[in-house]
């Protein structure tokens, strides 16, 4: 793993973003997308950096819901995200204190206009994972990650096809998601250095 850790925090100083295929073990990503597809509890997402629930479907249309510990695929995936931060933080000195990610569900025609991951006026999330769980994805199915430069110029365009990782900073990259034309899960994570 160390290995892995070590690639994504030499990208993110290089490029501040990587985009890994087969990141992590492939049974996981099987267990952990019928964890997702069997959830009854996602919500619809909102858009706020308050306590406050926003919704606004013109902009944004997945369903979430929060990972916990399960003594299972989620536990080893949290695990490996734990790594992840404590070894950005001893390289990087970021102060990262903790990771908070949910299973994100988009149904067909569900989308998420673009946006940035950090708040205005906050630093509260300084690195962004999104760890794709879909089989047998192609270009047809739509639901691709659209990744932008500050210039507002699409850089990349990443198929969320299943065992692939993306991690990029915050406030360095707007990105949406295109519309999903079948059912696309994914988890979606942030480390953040809140107090």
């Amino acid at each position: 793993m160390e290995i892995l850790y070590e690639k994504i925090t030499d990208a993110l100083v290089n490029e501040g973003y990587i985009i890994i295929e087969d990141a992590l073990d492939k049974e996981l990503s099987q267990k952990l997308l019928q964890k997702a597809q069997k959830q009854q509890n996602y919500k619809e997402a909102g858009i706020s950096s308050s306590n406050t629930l926003h919704l606004d479907k013109k902009r944004r249309r997945d369903k979430i819901v929060w990972l916990d510990e399960d003594g299972e695929s989620v536990s080893e995936f949290l695990t490996f995200a734990s790594g992840l931060r404590e070894y950005l933080n001893r390289s990087l000195f970021l102060g990262l204190t903790y990771y908070e990610a949910h299973f994100a569900h988009y149904e067909k025609g569900d989308f998420y206009e673009k946006h940035l991951d950090a708040f205005k006026n906050s630093k509260n999330r300084v690195v962004t994972t999104v760890y794709y769980l879909n089989e047998e994805w192609n270009q047809r199915d739509g639901g691709e990650l659209l990744i932008y430069d500050k210039e507002d110029k699409l850089i990349k365009k990443v198929l969320p096809k299943q065992n692939t990782l993306v991690v990029f900073m915050s406030e360095e990259f707007p990105h949406a998601v295109d519309i999903a034309k079948k059912d696309r899960y994914s988890i979606a994570g942030w480390y953040r250095i809140d107090k």
